[in-house]
């Protein structure tokens, strides 16, 4: 069956101007440049919504100097050198030009998904090691592409998913192992939004709690729109789009690649399970009836078969209700504090057989206690150790890939209306 894939192979290499043979003797991490002790040079790329949290924290952290500024978007790249702390910060709108540069010695990656794959391929061939925002990319051959390319190159890359920052999720999967909730057979996970008819969920204007309109007229002044749109469609300026791109699918894969790529990410951090066996998934536009083409709910089940298990996510935009991921087990359940990028605590209620319960909610029998297991360091700094250290990052280019799969599964599954499957030979979904 053939895959989604917004870069054709031509395309790729022209835009990269690699080839295969490039991509497999290019040197290991940091080639060409000698690192300090510290900090880790880095330069950003790109500094909208989440972009502009990052480099808000490389430029408050010791562990790193941030010493470039990559945007094709002018305001953004002004609030970047603001968050940098470097007054001798350098800008870009070109993030090529900032790849030349041999002084840096990392990037992070935090653009439209459209955007990744070009940008990851060139920053490895610059030889910049590599931090990138989720979704990784948008099909599975171009996650084929950047898994060799990390692999041969030797990479030190991080996949920007947080919550595997948390002791909680080892501790988790250790207890769940040793069959203290019993045989797990089901999963739970969701992301669930209720915002007002005003502030529709992704209809944000440069950050996620900002909602007043900027003069078209004046965006369009200050922005590079064809570089803007890389290797999508080329369309005219559609403000749109460019606001709002996660409603889109030129641009990335909605929920999927946003919410249900960090809950299954979490799923993956505890049990280590890898790609789900199956999917079926179905989408609607259930609430936000204007010209978004992703759903605003988006159902998704998977089957793990080898361990007898199944895992939803529930992804709504017009409830209350709040899921965190949940693993039931036949005699217990393990239940977090929080969504999945920000799980840090855990329960488990002894449940008995559903007849015996009683209106009164149980009471936990283990709670867990992050004060008293191991400190790690976060996400990004455990990035910064290992750009030194020349370690796997936690979220490493297998990770990376697992993590397309299963999003890219349920993705497949809505468009084709039918369960999809993992062909674990030719790691395509058949």
């Amino acid at each position: 069956m053939p895959q989604t894939d917004n870069l054709s192979r031509r395309r790729f290499l022209q835009t990269t101007g690699m080839s295969a043979a490039t991509v497999a003797t290019v040197p290991a991490v940091l080639r060409g440049v000698e690192p300090t002790a510290d900090p880790v040079r880095i330069g950003h790329i790109g500094t909208g919504t989440r972009g502009w949290d990052l480099v808000k924290y490389t430029g408050r952290t010791d562990s790193a100097k941030v010493v470039a500024i990559c945007d094709v978007y002018k305001p953004h790249v002004e609030r970047g050198v603001e968050a940098a702390g470097n007054p001798e910060v350098k800008t870009y709108t070109d993030y090529k030009d900032l790849l030349a540069d041999p002084k840096i010695e990392a990037v992070v990656i935090a653009t439209p998904d459209h955007c990744h794959e070009t940008m990851l391929l060139d920053a490895i061939s610059a030889g910049k090691a590599v931090y990138c925002e989720k979704g990784w990319t948008m099909s599975i051959r171009a996650a084929k592409r950047m898994r060799e390319a990390v692999t041969k190159s030797q990479t030190v890359m991080q996949l920007g998913h947080q919550g595997r920052q948390h002791p909680a999720s080892a501790e988790a999967g250790k207890m769940i192992r040793a069959g203290r909730l019993g045989p797990v057979t089901l999963i739970k996970t969701g992301r669930y939004f209720n915002s007002p008819t005003e502030k529709p969920v992704y209809r944000w204007y440069g950050y996620y709690t900002w909602y007043d309109h900027p003069d078209p007229r004046k965006v369009i002044k200050d922005l590079d729109w064809e570089a803007w749109l890389g290797p999508a469609p080329q369309i005219d300026f559609n403000e749109r789009h460019f606001w709002h791109w996660r409603c889109y699918w030129p641009y990335g894969t909605g929920q999927a690649g946003d919410l249900l790529s960090h809950e299954m990410d979490y799923v993956q951090a505890v049990l280590g399970y890898g790609i789900p066996d199956t999917c079926t998934c179905a989408g609607l536009n259930a609430f936000w009836q204007d010209d978004r083409q992703v759903p605003d709910t988006w159902i998704a089940t998977y089957q793990f078969e080898k361990q007898g298990c199944s895992a939803i996510f529930e992804g709504i935009q017009n409830s209350r209700r709040n899921q965190t991921p949940e693993f039931v087990g036949r005699d217990a359940r393990m239940v977090f504090d929080a969504i999945g990028q920000a799980a840090g605590r855990f329960v488990i209620y002894d449940d008995g057989p559903a007849w015996r319960m009683s209106s009164k909610p149980p009471e936990p029998t283990y709670h867990y206690d992050p004060s008293k297991g191991p400190r790690w360091p976060n996400h990004m700094e455990n990035f910064l150790q290992c750009v030194r250290t020349g370690e796997k990052p936690r979220c490493d280019e297998d990770q990376a890939f697992i993590e397309t799969a299963t999003l890219m599964m349920s993705v497949e599954s809505y468009r084709q209306n039918r369960q999809v499957r993992w062909d674990r030979e030719k790691e395509e979904i058949v």
